[in-house]
């Protein structure tokens, strides 16, 4: 018989074959692209009419010298000629591999969409024209979001993030069933399909065995942050350095251990979202958090859309298109470097717990006001590198400011999400019925609240002193009042204030006529008109 060339007929991936001219070996379901530190195949070795179905990991040299005497005793053929096959059908399964993850590198890359000429034009003028902000705003919800004006602009803004070397990450809190996922699944529709990733749940080793530049400059979406409880602590640190690295062994054809370093780099923007009241301070720290409205508002505004929907009355044509063109807006977005020459004048009010890190997130945010802006703003050139830049104004502050004051007041607060929601309908309640003392008996039915959850409200504004025990004994049980109704007002004008305190000098230190602002020192000569003060005495 004449001896058949060496082969690997990739034909079919889910059963390779290999062919040496005594042997056939077929790979049964193929092989995984991922984790090349192993080569995990099931085999049907044949000769004539005699076969041998084995599982083993090729990478594994005690698996292999198992299956060379088994083959070798039940097919009747030399160890030497069965370690040759497998030696190189190794080999052979090795470059394919690679090739196979080459080409879906780039069936990647080339998935990317090239706009026409008028949709270029179409993006530019959108992204050129006033109200930028607003109009984006307005239209996220014409794009199938409903209600959520400041989270849905927030979380699509934070999502524009990933473009920049800094990105911004978020995670969406609320109770079960009230549109967390909801939310971020149609604004994530706005983001292109080749600059985002989504997970249901990832493994602490999962994330590792992405290629290396999978994620960069996209958004990964976890449908549940609970589903990914185990790969946090890689989620943190790709947040944080931009870069993962993991060294694991491998057994390389010769049967040697070597190391390999699995590396995945970013930047990425991480969002999720959780029913948790509170999540692990490392990652609440790293991320923007918002909380999902669950007022009887937004239950009706909810409701009335998915009356109208169900009636046909929606326009999902015309849905769509605005979808198209955001996801073409976002492709149109170059990175380009942001400046803000306002950034050593702007302050975060005192009350704010980790300020180091949320004053980051603050002039990062204003930033990325600035980079969303980038075709309304003049480019300049830096005079000793030569590098392109735009520059911060004060209308992006201010942008930035009417949005980031609810995360700033959340920051600041001593209780969490859903302690001070319960706890703002409480005196809302209390002060509709004119009442100063209440029950939780009373406070359940009221408001329809879980009973495990208002004793873990209440033994909380307890301990804060923002409740207190009145009349009433441990048997029959106690009668609470509130201890101030004005407390979370009082913080929320005083962050207010202050931002807006620091603005308003700032558009006063403004010179006319775009000349910047007057940042030197101020001489005053005799019988001089009063000069503007310098602005470090106006932002203090």
């Amino acid at each position: 018989m004449q001896e058949q060339p060496h082969k690997l007929d990739t034909t079919n991936p889910d059963h390779l074959l290999y062919r040496n001219g005594m042997l056939d070996i077929a790979i049964l379901g193929g092989i995984r692209l991922e984790g090349l530190d192993r080569m995990r195949v099931t085999l049907k070795i044949q000769i004539e009419h005699l076969a041998i179905r084995h599982n083993l990991d090729l990478y594994n040299d005690t698996q292999v010298e198992k299956l060379i005497r088994k083959v070798a005793d039940k097919l009747e053929v030399g160890t030497s000629v069965i370690g040759a096959a497998l030696n190189e059908l190794t080999e052979l399964l090795e470059q394919h591999r690679l090739g196979q993850i080459e080409k879906q590198n780039t069936q990647q890359r080339e998935k990317k969409k090239i706009l026409t000429h008028e949709e270029q034009q179409e993006a530019r003028i959108y992204l050129s024209a006033p109200n930028l902000i607003e109009r984006t705003r307005e239209d996220i919800g014409k794009a199938g979001v409903i209600g959520e004006e400041m989270n849905r602009l927030l979380m699509y803004l934070i999502f524009t993030s990933r473009k920049r070397e800094h990105p911004l990450h978020i995670i969406s809190l609320g109770s079960s069933g009230i549109g967390k996922t909801h939310l971020q699944e149609k604004v994530s529709a706005l983001i292109p399909d080749e600059d985002k990733m989504e997970s249901t749940s990832l493994t602490a080793s999962a994330i590792y065995y992405f290629g290396r530049y999978d994620l960069r400059h996209k958004v990964l979406l976890f449908e549940d942050m609970d589903g990914a409880m185990n790969a946090l602590f890689p989620i943190r640190e790709l947040q944080s350095k931009r870069k993962i690295i993991r060294t694991v062994p491998f057994k390389n054809t010769k049967g040697e251990t070597k190391s390999i370093q699995l590396i995945v780099e970013g930047p990425v923007s991480i969002a999720g979202c959780t029913t948790k009241e509170s999540i692990y301070e490392d990652n609440a720290n790293r991320s923007f958090l918002i909380y999902i409205d669950e007022s009887k508002e937004q239950d009706e505004k909810v409701m009335e859309y998915q009356r109208k929907f169900s009636a046909g009355k929606i326009d999902v044509v015309e849905q769509q298109k605005i979808i198209n063109a955001f996801q073409n807006m976002q492709r149109m977005l170059q990175p380009l470097q942001v400046r803000n020459p306002f950034a050593e004048f702007l302050k975060i009010p005192e009350e704010v717990f980790k300020p180091r890190r949320t004053n980051a997130h603050y002039l990062a945010f204003i930033e990325l006001i600035t980079f969303y802006h980038q075709y309304q703003r003049e480019k300049k050139y830096d005079k000793e590198t030569g590098e392109e830049y735009i520059e911060t104004t004060l209308e992006d502050i201010a942008e930035a400011n009417k949005l980031m004051k609810e995360i700033l007041l959340r920051k600041s607060d001593e209780l969490n999400g859903a302690c001070r929601s319960y706890f703002e309908k409480l005196k809302e309640y209390l002060n509709e019925k004119k009442q100063s003392y209440y029950t939780n008996r009373e406070i359940r039915q009221s408001l329809r609240v879980n009973a495990n959850n208002q004793k873990r409200y209440s033994l909380q504004l307890v301990s804060g002193g923002y409740i207190r025990k009145g009349k009433g004994s441990k048997a029959k049980g106690y009668a609470y009042e509130v201890v101030s109704y004005e407390e979370y007002q009082k913080l929320q004008d005083n962050i207010g204030q202050v931002m807006d305190n620091i603005l308003l000098k700032l558009k006063e230190a403004r010179l006319p006529d775009g000349q910047g602002f007057s940042g030197s020192p101020v001489v005053q000569k005799q019988n001089e008109p009063p000069k503007r003060k310098k602005i470090k005495e106006l932002a203090q």
